[in-house]
């Protein structure tokens, strides 16, 4: 008999096939954290989420190596499950439980059919800066690569990241990860990724384009990724990297690897410094399987 009803969808993606995969398992039993942590692993996309709680939406995250208390693709993605499979009606808002606590999920429609799904992130935590010979030796970029007006910081929105600003999308294009070098870094430190950006995109229209490396998580490089573009629209705000307090922009990832994605992030901070964070993209149902006991 099937324990679980596992749901494939692209998350972040404009249409079907492109953005970031994930499947999303609905449990019927209960299953260990090293059941849930070995299906990640088969599955082998950079996170898998189950939900389990139906009535509470309690969501678990994990990578094909760890869990995590917080990410952004799974949140979107696990959110168009629930109204899609489990509600079946055209809900304004959901509230996920995750291990971080709760995120609110807001959902716009189109033609009765869910289009962005917006988030919103924790509060903003920022936190260590890097020198420039650090990373770019760990990018194996020149330091002259790098966007010396911004400062190299770890930020949090839930799940911390570096954020490394870049001059072009040429040095975009050329960061490659010294993962020996990498991995001692983050070993002391809280943000166990590095997001890389800069103001040249590939596509017309778009605002920025993005990179995400997460070698300690077993994720060499992600094709898109709301937990750190939610770092990188508090980054922005702070550092008003576009010269104002607020920001309503569209981030482009997943170039590299041929799984173009599209992420709208949005954050604006208040008169008394507080900086809120939403990040938004759509959803593509892509294929529905059961998973049984061997």
């Amino acid at each position: 008999m099937p324990i679980c009803k596992f749901y494939i969808v692209d998350v972040f993606a404009e249409r079907k096939f492109e953005g970031n995969q994930l499947a999303v398992f609905i449990c019927d039993e209960v299953l260990f954290e090293a059941e849930m942590q070995k299906i990640a692993k088969e599955i082998n996309y950079s996170e898998t989420t189950f939900i389990t709680s139906k009535e509470n939406y309690d969501v678990r995250i994990f990578t094909p190596e760890v869990e995590l208390a917080f990410a952004g693709h799974p949140t979107l993605g696990t959110a168009f499950v629930i109204q899609q499979e489990l509600i079946k009606e055209n809900v304004k808002t959901l509230l996920l439980n995750l291990k971080i606590g709760p995120i609110p999920v807001l959902f716009k429609y189109k033609s009765g059919k869910p289009d962005i799904i917006w988030m919103e992130q924790n509060p903003p935590i920022f936190s260590r800066f890097f020198d420039t010979e650090t990373i770019s030796l760990i990018l194996n970029l020149k330091e002259s690569d790098i966007d010396d007006r911004f400062p190299i910081q770890e930020v949090s929105t839930g799940e911390p990241f570096i954020i490394v600003p870049l001059k072009t999308l040429d040095a975009l294009k050329r960061a490659k990860v010294d993962v020996e070098k990498c991995l001692d870094l983050v070993e002391n430190t809280e943000a166990k990724s590095i997001l890389i950006f800069c103001p040249q995109t590939h596509k017309k229209g778009n605002d920025l384009s993005v990179r995400v490396f997460a070698h300690y998580q077993g994720i060499p490089e992600d094709p898109a990724t709301g937990s750190g573009n939610g770092c990188l629209a508090a980054y922005l705000v702070k550092h008003q990297y576009f010269i104002k307090n607020s920001i309503n922009v569209r981030v482009e990832q997943g170039y590299e690897i041929n799984r173009p994605s599209l992420l709208y992030l949005k954050a604006e901070e208040s008169d008394g410094g507080t900086i809120s964070v939403s990040v938004g993209g759509r959803v593509f149902l892509i294929a529905i399987g059961e998973l049984s006991h061997d």
